[in-house]
């Protein structure tokens, strides 16, 4: 159905990372749902191993500014944009110095996983909310990818629920086969500094964690990939999925 306002959160999206299903899936429904004529826009996090100089990424002043309060610790919001590489499909960057700078995703080259992945989720999805309330643009639906996106619903549901911006608001998840990182037991104070409680993922401090527990809180959850991993395909065949299984990027507007 054309002229809705979609918003698609991501953590990888084509051409910004090649190798993954996720990367490619999103591109693939961006553009399809763009090219029907609705009002579709991008945000995923501005990972420091994304070119600037390769995608012409520039801050947008008007909207940076903002300072987001992880652990009573002010962190400042800068916003870039770009345009997808041969369409007029804005994409947005959440990015901060402390936690997007690095030249890496969720590790070291070491492997050592980075002990702050959880701050840099929470950051990312409130640095999405409050940047769509800047643009004064009311999405119909969100369409969420990746376990730092899947903090969207938690947050929404939780910590903004007396905020009617996104009241009408449809929630939909896709669940991809990611790398199941640990996350510092830490979590479990960040979230409770903004009265989030009650989620096993402060019991279970992992990215897979954070998915489950976005089930909950979205109003619909979908397969990105056909064949999930035991624990979190469980996790999806015991959720109460209105519609369900793997939709293909090519049948996406049967969903919204």
């Amino acid at each position: 159905m054309p002229n809705q306002k979609i918003l698609y959160v991501t953590t990888e999206m084509y051409p910004y990372q090649e190798e993954s299903s996720m990367a490619a899936t999103v591109s693939k429904m961006a553009l399809k749902m763009h090219q029907e004529g609705n009002d579709v826009r991008v945000f995923m996090p501005r990972f420091g191993l994304i070119s600037e100089r390769k995608f012409q990424l520039h801050e947008v002043i008007r909207l940076s500014g903002m300072n987001i309060i992880i652990n009573d610790l002010d962190q400042p919001l800068i916003i870039k944009v770009a345009s997808l590489p041969g369409e007029r499909l804005q994409v947005y960057f959440i990015d901060n110095e402390e936690y997007f700078k690095r030249k890496a995703y969720y590790q070291e080259d070491s492997g050592e996983i980075f002990q702050d992945n959880g701050e840099r989720a929470v950051f990312f999805a409130r640095g999405v909310i409050e940047t769509i309330k800047k643009l004064n643009w009311v999405p119909d639906v969100i369409h969420i990818n990746g376990w730092m996106s899947s903090l969207i619903p938690i947050y929404l549901k939780t910590f903004y629920k007396n905020d009617y911006y996104f009241k009408n608001t449809k929630l939909i998840l896709s669940l991809y086969n990611e790398p199941d990182l640990p996350l510092n037991s830490s979590i479990a104070q960040v979230l409770e500094f903004d009265q989030i409680s009650g989620l096993k993922v402060a019991e279970n401090p992992s990215a897979q964690q954070f998915l489950i527990d976005s089930m909950a809180y979205s109003d619909l959850v979908l397969k990105g990939d056909e064949f999930l991993e035991k624990e979190l395909d469980e996790a999806y065949t015991a959720s109460s999925a209105e519609k369900g299984d793997f939709v293909e990027p090519e049948a996406i507007d049967q969903v919204y």
